[in-house]
């Protein structure tokens, strides 16, 4: 466990910039962080050599030269400022030989980009160490954000354009012979996600620096990735990420922060009257530290990520003697594989407990480092109520669900809290993100996998269900039992698992309700045989004899036994509402325990949200309604405008008048009174063509397609998935082909824009109908791009192994994004945001944040198609009465594919996915037939729009200027505000 003294920024291999322009080759300057109060950092001068003072040799073979520079015999350098270019300059060279992960002969442009970050991470490290000690000092509340991704992109530039040394950066290389951008591009993306999950987390780390919140991410250090996507005449080909394989010059290993995390053995009752969690596998979690600046602020937050192993006397070294390697190793490799691969395959049983494991690390270490963090500012006096007033835990998503029964074990087992004051802790520091409204995303374990691996949190999970249970029940009564049973099967955390004892027992008729058995209003033994006592006087008419009674009571035992069998039948029916079905899976509703352990749900989009609220969890919010927010989804305008777009920041800054609109985003709304100036229209055009050529060099280089910039750029870039729809895009692609296939050269140029339609994203490797899309789309390509016929009229790319890299290249360069998701299954979005902010204009469905992003750019300037939200189960259900009749031109299209047109492949399964009324793969449930009429429809529209350049100038500038609203900062804000209940902290 970490020392609680040491600060959690203290590094052995930090050394400030203004320190390095004054060290000689003679000398090197070591810093140790000592225990204290202040944390500072104290240099020790330490002699290492004899050399010749005042040289420091550093060679770059393409230029042969030797770069000099000239220092003091005492070891203090004359030069000027610490951020001028020749002391950045010192700085890289400094750790070209100082701190180097390459041989010394030559300054190769690997070993530059290395040197250079240690560089910028060296700024880094003083305000990253300045932000903590003073967060320390003033013992404020903190947020926390867990997330199973970040998807950070490249650091260097982001980080020199927070600190504003952009410029100086660029001229100290250009001092060593090379340029920023080439420099730049030796960076390897941070594997550590894949789509706007995790795209989304980053951005708001970079916000929550820049607004100087206090906040902290969590994640795990993935050592290859989700994949590397390549693509071959098979489609998409999967391969481990290297962006370790050179080291990572961002990250700071905390040999010194590490947590145990246990995984199977069994609980027990101790004699203390706590249960304890015994035996089993215990891994160790390490801990690395990434620093994330702030944008013209020194505030610096971290992100934490763990990485999985064991102590080394776990390694078997009689079995590896014995010639048994791979048992020896058994435990490492176990600890390891848990951060091997982002969402490992869970066809499998083992990929199955390897996911789980990688979920309970994060939150088990995770928790364990916020829990001591917390008694370590408290001192010796730590009163745990004031736990949720010091910390706010955000799951992004449910994977980080086991917080909630791992704060509970922590706080009971642990710390001894009794199980109400642990609860009412619990439920008032956590909070969660809901990202989507697919039932399968919704996630949901195996409870017989779950007891095996986590026996202590089942034994949790089950008290939580169990209060549950009991809240439903004083909610909605035991008097019709039909909405109770209902409320139960949507609402209960354990799915098909019995109902607790203590609470079944309520559901069971007293035995003396059932030893009497009535007919007729009366019971068995009121139908007596004659007395031997005289009997009273009747009338004649009214005596029966021994024989009538008989007969009578035989014919009425027969009718009772009848009635007793159907009673029989309503009590077997009354078991079923108690009874789980053996033939279904047990299963743990990690969202239901996330809606139920955390006192704020929030959804990602204002139609989302509503969608959360009315179908997703709409019992919790009937009896929580209080829970439920909306935070519409942000990105940071740092990164993706003016970091990765400058040309068009420039512009943006120019007509404006400042560059506040980094911070204030509402003052792009500034430009919109420019929006007809036909000087501020041939700026944008040219710095969009400027773009553009990028992107024609970048795609001819990874696929070798050859595309005219001069043609319309129409781009789709995200996650493949069917209800993301790129199978409507390529189909009607298809379908502007076959229609140029039937005209003549001169009606086909007047009939059509020229477009280069462009696509990126990948496929879940397990996902097979995802790589059938992908394998599509790259044989549609090669068709297309080699017929002379057609030329630079339509081009298909497919850009390989999309990534934050890629998406900073393409997102400036392109004119159509297509946000074409069924309606009502795109939880928000993000990319979309993104291109609006740079000028983009959508066409796309009223689905997630497109419902935001059209209300604030203007109906006039987004291309709206398909059918709405509230349609979509009733389109459904028309198609399984089949009822549906497709549009002849969706025939047409399906007839084309099926001809062979586009290769050998058989493309069967693909197309007979959009047929049919019913089945597994079957009847096109994603509507991709249902909206192809006005799709394609749409994108005659989008042709024309194109044509007056005048109008889409104008329609793109206003996409920019009301893009304010999407800013992350606005987001970061709510969240603060809303449900984290932080302030920003400003450093002296």
């Amino acid at each position: 466990m970490a020392s609680p003294t040491s600060s959690p920024f203290a590094t052995t291999s930090s050394i400030g910039i203004s320190r390095l322009s004054s060290i000689s080759r003679s000398s090197v300057w070591r810093s140790n962080c000592f225990p204290s109060s202040s944390h500072h950092l104290f240099f020790t001068k330490i002699r290492t050599s004899r050399r010749a003072p005042g040289l420091l040799p550093v060679t770059r073979v393409a230029s042969d030269r030797d770069l000099k520079e000239t220092v003091s015999d005492n070891g203090v350098s004359n030069l000027p400022s610490v951020h001028e270019p020749s002391s950045i300059a010192s700085s890289i060279k400094f750790h070209a030989e100082f701190t180097p992960s390459f041989s010394p002969e030559h300054f190769s442009l690997p070993k530059a980009y290395r040197a250079t970050a240690e560089s910028v991470r060296d700024a880094l490290i003083i305000n990253w160490n300045a932000t903590y000690d003073h967060y320390d000092k003033e013992n404020m509340k903190q947020a926390y954000y867990l997330s199973m991704e970040f998807l950070q992109g490249r650091a260097l530039l982001n980080a020199i354009g927070n600190l504003e040394l952009t410029g100086k950066y660029a001229e100290a290389l250009k001092q060593l012979g090379y340029t920023l951008e080439s420099v730049a591009t030796q960076e390897p993306d941070a594997a550590l996600g894949n789509g706007g999950l995790g795209r989304l987390a980053s951005c708001f780390l970079d916000s929550l620096a820049t607004l100087n919140y206090p906040a902290w991410g969590y994640g795990l250090r993935y050592q290859y990735g989700l994949f590397k996507q390549n693509i071959t005449k098979d489609g998409q080909e999967e391969v481990a990420e290297n962006w370790l394989e050179m080291g990572n010059p961002w990250e700071i290993a905390r040999n010194d922060v590490s947590y145990q995390v246990k995984f199977y053995g069994k609980v027990v009752d101790g004699s203390d009257d706590k249960k304890h969690w015994i035996g089993g596998e215990n891994i160790k979690a390490i801990a690395y530290d990434v620093p994330i600046p702030g944008y013209k602020t020194k505030t610096t937050i971290n992100l934490r990520l763990w990485s999985t192993t064991v102590p080394s006397q776990d390694f078997d070294l009689a079995s590896f003697n014995a010639g048994e390697h791979s048992k020896a190793n058994e435990a490492h490799q176990n600890a390891e594989k848990i951060c091997y691969i982002l969402y490992p395959g869970d066809e499998s049983l083992e990929g199955k407990i390897l996911r789980l494991k990688q979920q309970y690390t994060l939150c088990s270490a995770s928790l364990q480092d916020i829990v001591a963090r917390f008694e370590r500012r408290s001192g010796n006096s730590v009163n745990w109520e004031d736990f949720p007033a010091k910390v706010a835990v955000q799951m992004n998503d449910t994977h980080p669900t086991l917080c909630i029964p791992e704060l509970m074990r922590i706080l009971i087992d642990i710390k001894g809290l009794s199980w109400d004051d642990a609860w009412k802790i619990t439920q008032r520091t956590v909070a969660y993100t809901n990202h989507t409204v697919l039932p399968e995303a919704l996630e949901k374990w195996s409870l017989d996998i779950m007891q095996k691996l986590l026996p202590r949190h089942v034994e949790i999970i089950e008290m939580i269900d169990e209060q549950l249970i009991n809240t439903i029940i004083a909610q909605y009564g035991t008097v019709d039992l039909v909405i109770l049973e209902k409320k139960l099967r949507e609402m209960r955390i354990l799915d098909n698992v019995d109902l607790p004892p203590s609470i079944a027992q309520q559901f069971i008729k007293p035995k003396e309700q059932k030893s009497t058995i009535k007919s007729k209003g009366k019971s068995l033994t009121e139908i007596e045989e004659p007395s031997s006592q005289p009997p009273k006087e009747e009338p004649k008419s009214s005596t029966v004899t021994l024989t009538e009674v008989k007969t009578k009571k035989d014919a009425l035992v027969e009718e009772i036994e009848e009635e007793k069998v159907e009673e029989e039948e309503v009590e077997e029916e009354d078991e079923v509402f108690l009874k789980s079905d053996p033939e279904k899976p047990k299963l743990v509703r990690m969202a239901n325990l996330c809606v139920v352990g955390g006192h704020a749900v929030n959804g990602v989009a204002a139609i989302h949200s509503e969608i959360v609220k009315d179908e997703v969890f709409n019992s919790f919010y009937q009896m929580w309604p209080q829970k439920f927010q909306n935070k519409t989804n942000g990105v940071t305008p740092r990164r993706w405008i003016k970091f990765c777009n400058p040309g068009l920041s420039d512009i943006i800054t120019k007509w404006i008048g400042t560059d506040d609109w980094v911070l204030n985003t509402e003052k792009l709304s500034q430009l919109k009174q420019f929006a007809e100036n036909e000087e501020l229209h041939e700026e944008w055009r040219e710095a969009k063509r400027t773009n553009k050529i990028r992107v024609a060099s970048m795609i001819r280089e990874r696929t070798g397609y050859i595309v005219s910039p001069d043609a319309m750029f129409d781009i789709q870039v995200k996650r493949i998935h069917e209800y993301k729809r790129q199978l409507l895009n390529i189909m009607g692609i298809v379908y502007r082909y076959k229609k140029m296939k039937e005209m003549t050269e001169a009606e086909r140029i007047k009939s059509f824009v020229p477009r280069v339609c462009i696509f990126g994203g990948k496929a879940f490797a397990t996902y097979i109908q995802a790589k059938r899309i992908v394998k599509f789309i790259t044989d549609v390509a090669s068709t297309i791009n080699h017929d002379p016929e057609i030329g630079d009229l339509l081009k298909v790319v497919f850009v390989p192994d999309y990534n934050v890299s890629v998406a900073e290249l393409l997102i400036p360069a392109s004119e159509l994004s297509q946000h074409i998701s069924t309606a009502g299954m795109e939880a928000s979005g993000t990319s979309n945001m993104k291109f609006a902010m740079n000028g983009c204009v959508l066409i796309g469905t009223l689905d997630g944040a497109n419902v935001e992003i059209r209300e604030e750019v203007g109906e006039e300037n987004f291309f709206l198609f398909g059918a709405r939200a509230e349609e979509i189960a009733g389109l459904r259900k028309e198609r399984s009465e089949g009822k549906f009749v497709p549009d002849p031109r969706f025939e047409e299209v399906k007839k084309f594919v099926r001809s062979g047109v586009f290769g050998i492949h058989n493309y069967n399964e693909l197309m007979g996915s959009l047929e049919g009324n019913e089945g597994y793969g079957r009847a096109d449930y994603f509507l991709v037939g249902k909206d192809f009429p006005s799709y394609i429809e749409c994108q005659v529209e989008v042709d024309e729009a194109y044509r007056d350049q005048k109008k889409w100038t104008k329609m793109s500038i206003l996409n920019a200027a009301n893009s304010a609203k999407f800013s992350s900062d606005r987001t970061i804000h709510e969240y603060a505000r809303d449900i984290w209940d932080i302030k920003p902290i400003i450093l002296p």
